[in-house]
């Protein structure tokens, strides 16, 4: 089972990587992963062989505390909280570090500066006075900053020494020597001894001790309200959810708080209202806004039948809906959880940080002391030597190497959220920047999934509308999916039905029946064939559908074809702007579906993929992706079925369409809430920017230090007169660390780089948008003698579907325009009937 919980005590990377050690020694444990930044621990384990307070206790043990998470509302509620406490003490000690620093700097710097000093401090009769002073103004710095001393110290005892270490040490020994500096200036003056008393009142060193502390602590405080901005994403997810619901029980409306509705609850959602949990519209409608969860801005139609998910906003009417999924169950929930889970997730580029820091802290307190041992030996003095370790402990505290990593996965995964792109892990965040194949399923990725009508093409004395409402009447009573597309088609018209009688289905053929004392068969040209009907006069405009991919429908009655229908599966209207985009950035893309392969042709060719498998069964499409894998390709899977599952599993990197099932969005890797192609580049380029990130990271913080221990350990100071003083390692220490938080911060500013692709080709099967003019006609008009017939003309023309005439008397001509194509022979007989000659018609 796996297992998250709640660290305390952890400082840098070598916290986190002691705390992950001492969990992964203990039997039964599978793996443990350990999060600096959020302070969690998520350890997969088996239950028979361990338990909870045991995990707890070996991080105990380490030096640290643990405790697990028990629900989803604690573990948003817990960090938020424990951070806020957090953040609130640091300040407190940094307002109280600074009152007692700025008079310690004062007296012990003050003179170098000229600055007047009180004739107390002055004179040598004075400096044990003088160093009291400092010693009593620089303890309660020591004191407010105990923590470092409390973890410090602890982690050295457990042979595992951290950040906090080496600040305690070094500010500790600074201390130790003032205090003896303190007994040596008391034994000067009591023998008379003041070149020994002038010797050690110069090298007192508590305001270096409280300088350390207080910068240390400015730079956490600094740093952690900068990382406190990297959980927002999850912050905000969290505080969309409401508090309490209005449910209807027993014919009353009852507000009752969120977490006692129940699945199957009717729950009743006003204008303006917050959707508390995830249902099904029972009555009523509205406009959603989604935005918070899938990212798509403009608010969606509800209807009864529909789906809300909780955190939606309800714009306009109100409406019922039934419960289906409520507490850690709804999409919302999920979501905070895989945002969580993918924060708290290492990338394989962390390992890296997590490997250097295991030996960087012992290591640099060993440099420490053997510089100081060094140059004792080479004559300087205890001073200098000090200075040198004390130097190298306080500048090589490795916090920006741990925060390198988290900062920039946290920030990353939360912009993916807020962008609809549902990043699972840090592993898969970091190797989606790798890909160079892309391999989409057709159906529910590329295309919509569901039939359309595309083309109507009637035969010669038949209109447009009555073919349509011939076919779909006669479909209506069919069950098969091309017959939902006629009927769909006739509605969006506003064609009206006729009933329906004899009707009989013939598998694999057609469909027949008797419509307004018509016969009629509907079908392919083999069945129309069989009822001795001869489909030549339209073969041709069939050829050239099923060339594009679509799937001729014919009609027919007793004595004659109606006219032919294409139907296809039609290509979303952003798949050819994502194929665009990957190959902008260098992918290629693969296209494998189960279809015929002329079918596969020509969706490939509206698209631009070169590389297309046709018939491709649903257990072979993982065998296809493994291929490729061997071929040294790193491969991202984009799918919606079931079937997609193990190609999405066996993918370097498996995305799945978030309106796909549920078995594919469990095997993925990253869930595009949205069902838009075009998120996979963006999760692409967003992949490559928060690594790009990373390494900027890396690079810092290992060139601060690989530049900050020689010139503190005094490598410089024989040729160039350099050294470090401890104050401004210190300065620098928590500047680096706040550098490595700011730099991750910028990812909150990605945009994703798409190209530009506003025009869709001709025949390319997509349906044309509402509005949309593909067919502008000119008709020369006999006949119209005043205004009142242009009015009549215009009126009658205006009336066929979609289409808007504008009638010039002065000219006798009628433009028209639609959004699909009507034939000349259906807009001369609306002119026709309305009692006026039709001359010519032409294109404009």
């Amino acid at each position: 089972m796996k297992e998250k919980f709640d660290v305390t005590g952890m400082t840098c990377s070598a916290c986190s990587a002691h705390v992950e050690n001492a969990v992964h020694k203990l039997p039964g444990v599978d793996s443990v992963s350990v999060n600096l930044l959020t302070g969690s621990m998520e350890v997969s384990y088996r239950p028979d062989a361990l338990s909870e307070e045991q995990i707890a206790g070996a991080v105990t043990n380490a030096g640290y505390g643990a405790a697990p998470v028990r629900s989803g509302s604690e573990k948003a509620a817990v960090p938020a909280s424990s951070a806020g406490d957090e953040l609130s003490g640091m300040k407190h000690r940094l307002i109280v570090s600074a009152v007692f620093l700025i008079p310690l700097f004062y007296l012990s710097m003050g003179h170098m500066l000229s600055f007047p000093l009180p004739a107390v401090f002055h004179s040598g009769e004075n400096a044990l006075v003088l160093a009291l002073a400092q010693l009593f103004l620089c303890l309660p710095i020591v004191y407010v900053n105990d923590k470092y001393y409390k973890t410090g110290f602890r982690a050295l005892f457990h042979g595992a020494p951290t950040m906090d270490t080496l600040i305690a040490v070094g500010s500790a020994a600074s201390v130790i020597y003032g205090v003896a500096a303190i007994f040596f200036i008391a034994w000067g003056m009591g023998h008379g001894d003041t070149g020994l008393v002038e010797r050690y009142s110069m090298e007192l060193y508590f305001e270096s001790a409280g300088m350390i502390l207080t910068l240390i602590t400015l730079g956490k405080f600094l740093e952690t309200r900068s990382k406190r901005r990297t959980t927002d994403s999850i912050a905000k997810l969290v505080a969309l959810a409401p508090k309490t619901a209005l449910i209807s029980k027993d014919g009353a409306e009852t507000e009752v708080p969120v977490e006692q509705v129940a699945v199957g609850d009717v729950v009743i959602v006003k204008p303006g209202g917050s959707i508390p949990v995830d249902g099904i519209i029972l009555e009523g409608s509205s406009a959603v806004d989604e935005s918070a969860i899938t990212g798509e801005s403009l608010p969606v139609d509800k209807a009864p039948g529909d789906t809300v998910v909780a955190a939606a906003i309800n714009r306009s009417g109100s409406f019922r809906f039934r419960a289906t999924r409520v507490g850690n169950d709804t999409a919302l929930a999920q979501i905070i959880r895989l945002v969580e889970e993918a924060s708290a997730s290492k990338a394989p580029i962390a390992r890296l940080a997590d490997r250097v820091s295991g030996v960087f802290v012992p290591v640099v307190i060993v440099i420490a002391v053997l510089a100081a041992v060094v140059w004792l030996l080479l004559g300087q003095s205890v001073e200098f030597a000090l200075s040198v370790g004390v130097g190298v402990l306080v500048i090589s505290c490795p916090c920006a190497l741990g925060l390198a990593t988290p900062v920039a996965i946290m920030v990353g995964t939360g912009k993916g959220a807020e962008n609809g792109i549902l990043i699972k892990s840090g592993e898969a965040l970091e190797t989606a920047h790798l890909v160079d194949t892309v391999v989409l399923d057709k159906t529910g990725t590329v295309t919509e999934g569901t039939p359309r009508v595309t083309d109507v093409s009637p035969a010669p004395g038949t209109s447009r509308e009555e073919l349509l409402c011939l076919f779909a009447s006669l479909e209506k009573s069919s069950e098969h999916p091309f017959a939902s597309a006629l009927v769909e088609e006739a509605e969006k018209w506003n064609i009206p039905l006729c009933p329906v009688s004899d009707f009989r289905a013939v598998t694999g053929l057609g469909v027949e029946g008797t419509v307004d004392g018509m016969e009629l068969f509907a079908g392919s040209a083999r069945f129309l064939r069989e009822r001795g009907l001869d489909p030549a006069p339209l073969e041709d405009a069939a050829r050239s559908f099923s060339d594009e991919g679509k799937t001729p429908l014919y009609l027919a009655c007793r004595d004659r074809i109606l006219g032919l229908v294409a139907v296809a599966d039609v290509v979303k209207t952003t798949s050819r702007k994502a194929v665009e985009a990957f190959r902008a950035l260098g992918i290629d893309v693969v296209m494998l579906t189960g279809d015929n392969a002329r079918t596969a042709a020509a969706i490939g060719r509206q698209l631009g993929i070169d590389s297309v498998s046709a018939e491709v069964l649903p257990a072979d499409k993982e065998k296809e992706v493994a291929a490729l894998q061997a071929k040294g390709r790193k491969v991202a899977m984009i799918g919606d079925g079931i079937n997609d599952a193990p190609a999405l599993v066996r993918a370097d990197v498996g995305i799945a369409i978030g309106a796909g099932t549920d078995v594919a969005v469990e095997s993925a890797d990253i869930v595009l809430m949205k069902s838009d192609l075009v998120d996979a580049v963006s999760a692409v380029q967003l992949s490559r920017a928060v690594i790009r990130n990373i390494r900027q990271n890396l690079f810092w913080a290992f060139f601060y230090n690989v530049l900050g221990i020689p010139l503190a350990a005094g490598v410089f100071y024989p040729l160039l007169g350099l050294r470090l003083n401890p104050m401004f390692g210190a300065a620098a220490m928590s500047l680096s660390s706040l550098f490595v938080v700011t730099n991750a911060l910028r990812l909150r500013r990605f945009k994703p780089s798409l190209p530009k692709n506003d025009t869709v080709p001709e025949k390319t099967g997509i349906q044309p948008l509402k509005g949309e003019v593909i067919m502008k006609k000119e008709l020369k008009i006999e006949g119209m003698s005043c205004s009142h017939c242009s009015a009549r003309v215009e009126k009658a023309l205006s009336a066929l579907p979609g289409v808007s005439a504008s009638v010039d008397l002065a000219s006798k001509t009628a433009v028209v325009e639609s959004a699909a194509e009507i034939s000349d022979e259906t807009l001369s007989r609306a002119v026709t009937d309305a009692g006026y000659e039709v001359v010519s018609v032409k294109k404009v």
